[in-house]
């Protein structure tokens, strides 16, 4: 048994979980000096934390793009924070039009649909001409080309809204009815735009799921990412399915590129990058391949990043906490890959597929 256990644990895994233990010792020792510091209050600790609900349910929305694709065809499109891009952008212009005009103002609720329908379109659109145009000729290509691909057609579409609208920040409207904030209990309050990507995630991620789950078109989706051979034997159409696969992530990242304009202001022709990095992390985070893994992936993450400096980088005395967040949300991605390597929830697969 010993000579067994000897075979299936090599140097680097040992050499591994050492790693792991040290930063969740350090991890454990900052949380309870910070703790016993009392550095904050119980109503500052709410508001992190709801800042990082918001924060992590964009990266849920972008990451469902990535998760889905995967499933399907098993290539990270890389090409996927530019289709989140690309919504916020146009969204802008929807924006900018309504609001010069007064309608944003006084008619929020259809102004705010407006600009989501405006924005999810256009993702869906460059989704759809990407699927058509980059990915579907290379389906059969080695598993390199396609992703080499996608990171070109990442490049040419950075570049392409750096050309045709400039590479200056553009500012999103403030709307009034946003302002402010909701009092939920004495001292508790949570910002208007932040209960709003908080609601709308929720509530596009609960239907994106029942989509999947229980439909005729989420069962094909489900089919295909087990098998696209045989599932078009039994009659499925695959290229359809791969394109509506497409189109639904599209659209999660459309809405995802107005929120996250919405809460951060500025628009950029580079603005996908970074998002698009973490909601990828948090795709792998949940487990690759896997709905609900890369929703709850995406909340995790925020949540790390939001609480992380605060609760245990304070309580180790590191200067500038909050310039580190980034290296947090990729530490707890080495950390959770170290003791769980399939993620949170793990890919669900009959077989073994890679």
């Amino acid at each position: 048994m010993l000579q067994r256990l000897r075979e299936r644990i090599s140097a680097t895994d040992v050499f591994m979980w050492i790693v792991g233990a040290f930063l969740l010792g350090a991890i454990i020792y900052g949380s309870f000096a910070t703790l016993v510091a009392g550095r904050y209050t119980l109503t500052q600790w709410f508001e992190i934390v709801v800042s990082g609900l918001a924060q992590g349910s964009i990266y849920s929305l972008i990451a469902l793009g990535y998760t889905l694709v995967y499933g399907v065809l098993r290539m990270i499109n890389f090409a996927h924070s530019e289709v989140f891009m690309s919504g916020a952008y146009i969204g802008y212009f929807v924006a900018d039009g309504i609001n010069r005009s007064g309608f944003l103002q006084s008619n929020p609720v259809v102004g705010l649909l407006l600009i989501f329908i405006a924005a999810i379109l256009t993702s869906v659109t460059v989704a759809f001409l990407l699927e058509r145009i980059a990915y579907r000729p290379l389906r059969r290509a080695p598993r390199l080309v396609p992703l080499i691909t996608a990171i070109g057609a990442s490049f040419f579409l950075q570049y392409i809204f750096r050309g045709l609208f400039g590479s200056k920040f553009k500012p999103y409207p403030d709307i009034d009815a946003l302002s402010g904030s909701i009092t939920l209990a004495e001292g508790f309050n949570i910002g208007k735009i932040e209960l709003l990507v908080i609601v709308s995630s929720a509530l596009l991620m609960y239907v994106l799921y029942l989509y999947v789950q229980n439909t005729k078109a989420g069962k094909a989706m489900r089919a295909v990412a087990e098998d696209k051979d045989v599932a078009a034997l039994m009659g499925i159409n695959v290229d359809n399915t791969i394109v509506r696969t497409f189109v639904l992530g599209a659209a999660m990242a459309g809405a995802a590129g107005v929120l996250y304009a919405l809460m951060f202001r500025n628009i950029s022709y580079f603005m996908g990058f970074i998002p698009g990095i973490k909601a990828f992390t948090a795709a792998v985070l949940g487990g690759i391949g896997n709905i609900p893994g890369a929703m709850l992936g995406g909340l995790f993450l925020g949540l790390i990043e939001s609480v992380g400096p605060s609760l245990f980088l304070q309580g180790l005395n590191i200067p500038a906490a909050y310039q580190l967040k980034d290296a947090i949300a990729f530490t707890m991605l080495v950390m959770v890959l170290i003791f769980r390597p399939t993620g949170i929830l793990g890919e669900r697969v009959a077989v073994k597929k890679a």
